[in-house]
C-alpha cells in the first residue's frame, strides 16, 4: 500500500512538471476523465473484454491442443513447433487490415489476433514442461508395468502444470494487446477505438485514462491465474537427472540434414496452404496474394530489384533499433527475477510495475514513450525493451521456483550463501524457462518495433506496412509480411541453437522427445 501511495504521488507530481507538453496526465486528472466518461468506457472496455477473453480461450485451447498432439507424437514435435512458430511470427500490423477485409465488420478480426497473440505463449512454456519430469518418474511407471498412456497423464500433464500456469499469466494481457490491435483496423466499438481517437486529437487525459484501465484489467487477470500458480506450488520440484547428450560427428551430420529437411518441409506446407487457403475461399488477387504474387514482384519484376531495396532499407531501419531493445529487455527481465529471489521484499514493489509495465498496450504507450524520449534509439529501444521485459521477468522467476528442493536443502545444510545457491543452483534450472521466454520474445520484439513505427516513429517495416495498407499497394503489404515473418523465424532459429548448446551441459532432459 505505501509503494503503490508513493507512486500515485510520484505520478501527480511529474504530470504537474510537464503540464501543458501534452505528454502525462496526473491520476487526479485520470479519475476525473473516467468518472465523466464512466458509461462510454465501461461500454467500450466491456466490448474489448469479450473478444480478448473468446481470443484468450481459443488460443490457449489451440496451444494445449498442439503441445497433447506433440507429446502424444513425438515425432510431430518439430513440425508442429515449426508451423506453429510461423504463424505467431505474422505481424499483427499487417495481418490486422488483412482479416479486416476478410472478415469485414464484426469482432472476428479482434478475436482472431487476440488468439494468435496468445497461443504461443502458452505453447512453447507448456513443451518445455511436458519434458521437465524426473527420470525416476518414468522408471518407477514402467517398474509398475503401466503404458504410455499413464506416463503422459501422471507425469508429463503433471509435470507441465506450473509451466502452463506461467504461460497463460504471461497471455493474459496479450491478449487484451491483440484485441485492441484488431478494434485499430476499423472496429467501430471498443477500448482500441477510443484509444486512437485520443491519439489522434492529443486527449493526454483520454489516451491515460484507456491506458489505467487497460492495465488494471490485464493485472486483475494476471493476479487471478497467479493467485491458482500459488495454490499448486505447494511441493518442491523434483531433481531432474538426465544424461549428457555425447556428441559426434555423424550425429551432428544426422541432425542438420534433419533441419535442412525441415525447413524445406515447413517452407512447402507453407506455401501450399497460403495458396489453398486464397483458392479455396476464392478471394481476390488485388489484395488477397498468392506466392507466386510475391515472388514475381520481389524477384521476376522489370522494378524487383527496386523493390528489394525499398524493403531491405525498412528492415534495416528496424534492426537496427530492434536487437538493442530485445538484448536490453531479456537482460532487465532475467536481472530483476534474480534481485527478487535474493531480496523477496522488493516483489510488492517491482512486480506490479513489471505488470503495469506489460498490460498498458503497447498501442496506447508507443506514441506517449516516443513523445517524451523522441523518436531515434532511445524511445524505439525503450518501447521494445518493455515489450520483452516482462515475460523474461516472469519466466525466470518461474524457473527459480523450479530449483530442486533436495539440492537447496543440501546446500543449507552446508551453510551457502544466498549468492552461492543462486549461481549454483538456482541459475542452471532457470535456464530453460529464460531461453523459452528469449525465443517468445523474438516474435513480440518485433511486434513492438513494427507498432512503435506505425504509430509514431514513421520508420522502418511497421510504418511502411502501415503505408501500403492505406494506399492499398498490397504487393509490397505481403512482401513484407513475409519478411517479416522469416525474419522472426531466423531470430527463434538463432535463439534454439544458442539455447541447444547451453542446455546439453545444464538441463539434457530438455533435449529428449
Amino acid at each position: 500500500m505505501a509503494a503503490m501511495l508513493v507512486t500515485l504521488a510520484l505520478w501527480q507530481l511529474a504530470a504537474m512538471g510537464l503540464a501543458g507538453r501534452y505528454m502525462l496526465a496526473g491520476p487526479v486528472e485520470v479519475v476525473q476523465h473516467i468518472l465523466q466518461n464512466y458509461g462510454l468506457l465501461s461500454r467500450a472496455l466491456w466490448v474489448t473484454f469479450q473478444n480478448a477473453a473468446w481470443g484468450f480461450v481459443a488460443g490457449n485451447l489451440a496451444a494445449i491442443g498442439l503441445a497433447l498432439i506433440v507429446a502424444l507424437v513425438p515425432q510431430t514435435r518439430m513440425l508442429v513447433a515449426a508451423l506453429a512458430l510461423v504463424v505467431f511470427c505474422l505481424p499483427l500490423v499487417a495481418t490486422g487490415p488483412i482479416l479486416r477485409v476478410l472478415y469485414g465488420p464484426g469482432p472476428g478480426p479482434q478475436i482472431t489476433l487476440a488468439a494468435l497473440a496468445v497461443y504461443y505463449t502458452t505453447f512453447i512454456p507448456l513443451l518445455v514442461g511436458l519434458r521437465a519430469a524426473p527420470a525416476s518418474w518414468f522408471d518407477l511407471i514402467r517398474l509398475y508395468g503401466r503404458g504410455a498412456w499413464t506416463v503422459f497423464v501422471q507425469v508429463r500433464v503433471m509435470a507441465s502444470l506450473p509451466y502452463l500456469l506461467a504461460g497463460l499469466q504471461i497471455a493474459a494481457p496479450a491478449a487484451f494487446l491483440g484485441a485492441m490491435v484488431g478494434e485499430f483496423t476499423g472496429a467501430d466499438r471498443g477500448i482500441g477505438v477510443l484509444a486512437l481517437r485520443a491519439m489522434r486529437g492529443l486527449d493526454v487525459e483520454a489516451t491515460w485514462a484507456i491506458a489505467l484501465i487497460a492495465a488494471a484489467v490485464s493485472m486483475l487477470a494476471y493476479g487471478a491465474i497467479g493467485r491458482i500458480t500459488r495454490t499448486k506450488a505447494d511441493t518442491q520440484p523434483e531433481m531432474l537427472m538426465a544424461v549428457k547428450p555425447e556428441p559426434s560427428a555423424q550425429l551432428v551430420s544426422a541432425r542438420v540434414f534433419r533441419i535442412v529437411m525441415l525447413v524445406a518441409l515447413t517452407a512447402a506446407l507453407v506455401i501450399a496452404l497460403w495458396w489453398a487457403l486464397m483458392e479455396i475461399f476464392a478471394l481476390n488477387r488485388f489484395f488477397a496474394k498468392r506466392p507466386d504474387d510475391v515472388w514475381r514482384y520481389l524477384v521476376t519484376a522489370p522494378t524487383a530489384q527496386a523493390n528489394r531495396a525499398v524493403l531491405w532499407a525498412a528492415t534495416s531501419a528496424s534492426l537496427e533499433y530492434l536487437i538493442p531493445g530485445y538484448l536490453a529487455g531479456l537482460a532487465l527481465g532475467v536481472a530483476g527475477a534474480l534481485a527478487l529471489t535474493l531480496a523477496p521484499a522488493l516483489g510488492s514493489g517491482v512486480l506490479p510495475v513489471a505488470i503495469a509495465l506489460r498490460s498498458v498496450p503497447i498501442v496506447t504507450t508507443a506514441p506517449l514513450i516516443v513523445l517524451a524520449l523522441g523518436r531515434g534509439a532511445a524511445g524505439t529501444i525503450t518501447i521494445v525493451a518493455v515489450m520483452t521485459f516482462f515475460p523474461a521477468l516472469v519466466a525466470c522467476l518461474q524457473g527459480l521456483r523450479q530449483t530442486p528442493g533436495q539440492v537447496l536443502d543440501v546446500m543449507r545444510l552446508y551453510a551457502t550463501n544466498p549468492v552461492t545457491r543462486l549461481w549454483y543452483a538456482q541459475i542452471p534450472a532457470m535456464l530453460p524457462a529464460f531461453f523459452a521466454a528469449a525465443r517468445l520474445s523474438v516474435p513480440a520484439a518485433i511486434l513492438a518495433i513494427t507498432v512503435a513505427e506505425w504509430l509514431a516513429t514513421g520508420r522502418g517495416l511497421g510504418a511502411l506496412m502501415a503505408l501500403t495498407a492505406s494506399t492499398s499497394d498490397y504487393n509490397l503489404l505481403w512482401s513484407a509480411i513475409v519478411v517479416v515473418t522469416l525474419g522472426a523465424c531466423i531470430g527463434y532459429g538463432l535463439v534454439s541453437m544458442v539455447e541447444r548448446a547451453v542446455l546439453v551441459r545444464v538441463a539434457p532432459e530438455q533435449l529428449r522427445n
